[in-house]
């Protein structure tokens, strides 16, 4: 199926016509988009090679954070073949080429049950995280400011709730910050597994953050269904980032209350009604810990 306006009117007329610069003749083998949101990931055909297209719509942010992941984050992986090497990028028409990374999704296969996998993923975390940062002095204050703002937004987070998480939320310190480089969306579904070697695909929630917040969604999920998971990942790892210098998880706390409140929200937004649960039990849950004080 060649990519042209007829065959893929989802794609803009620049979006198509870039890639027929870029990959004359590309033939789509298989569409890999979510359907939530707008943008297209497309595995496609040309020259004997294979490559993923992805072209977002006007509204969408995160493509810009996939080419900078590419341009100043990745090397660590792409180098030893770990994740997909950015080919052709366009923000402006909003479309980039990455080559295609062979593996089978961890998310949905016996993978996602495996200690090993689980050991390799922190291994290939702390790799990323192992990069130089910086120090925000305004990144708790922001990020802070961005959960108020999902409760101004529409969701289904009961009032009684809302008001809770308001407060609690006004009684946070808001100490500098170390960032590095994240994943943003590090979980199974963005895993894949080839010869037994773990894979890592899609950066478009990358971005500079604490370390900890990539283990927000494997807590709220993986870690929480089997334990054994989280030791893996650990060790492979090499350390909890959950817990400062002195040992307190009052910042993790912190993270864990944000992200369950976006992903709650976002999810609301987006009509994804098991996402949408699991923010609600994440909040339910952070707020229910005894040890939870921010």
């Amino acid at each position: 199926m060649p990519i042209t306006a007829p065959r893929d009117p989802q794609l803009s007329a620049e979006q198509q016509a870039q890639l027929e610069r870029w990959l004359p003749d590309a033939v789509v083998v298989h569409d890999h988009s979510w359907g939530l949101v707008e943008t297209r990931v497309l595995e496609v055909e040309h020259g004997g090679g294979r490559y993923i297209v992805k072209a977002a719509g006007p509204g969408d942010g995160h493509l810009r954070r996939e080419v900078e992941a590419h341009q100043s984050w990745l090397t660590p992986w792409t180098s030893v073949g770990q994740a997909p090497v950015l080919v052709h990028h366009d923000l402006g028409a909003s479309v980039i080429v990455t080559q295609f990374l062979p593996g089978t999704l961890v998310l949905g296969s016996l993978a996602v049950h495996d200690p090993e996998v689980f050991r390799q993923a922190g291994e290939l975390l702390a790799l990323l995280h192992d990069q130089p940062g910086q120090i925000d002095e305004g990144y708790e204050a922001r990020e802070n400011e961005k959960s108020l703002r999902w409760l101004r937004q529409p969701h289904r987070i009961e009032g009684e709730t809302v008001e809770r998480l308001r407060v609690e939320i006004a009684s946070w310190p808001t100490p500098p910050a170390r960032l590095v480089p994240t994943h943003g969306d590090w979980q199974p579904r963005n895993w894949l597994v080839h010869h037994g070697e773990v894979r890592i695909i899609d950066f478009g929630r990358a971005a500079l953050r604490p370390s900890m917040s990539d283990l927000t969604r494997l807590a709220a999920q993986e870690f929480r269904r089997d334990p054994r998971l989280e030791a893996a990942f650990l060790g492979g790892y090499g350390s909890d980032p959950r817990a400062d210098e002195r040992g307190s998880t009052h910042a993790w706390f912190r993270t864990r209350v944000r992200e369950a409140i976006g992903t709650a929200a976002w999810a609301h937004q987006f009509g994804d009604e098991a996402f949408e649960a699991q923010g609600q039990r994440m909040i339910a849950e952070a707020l229910a810990d005894p040890s939870s004080s921010g």
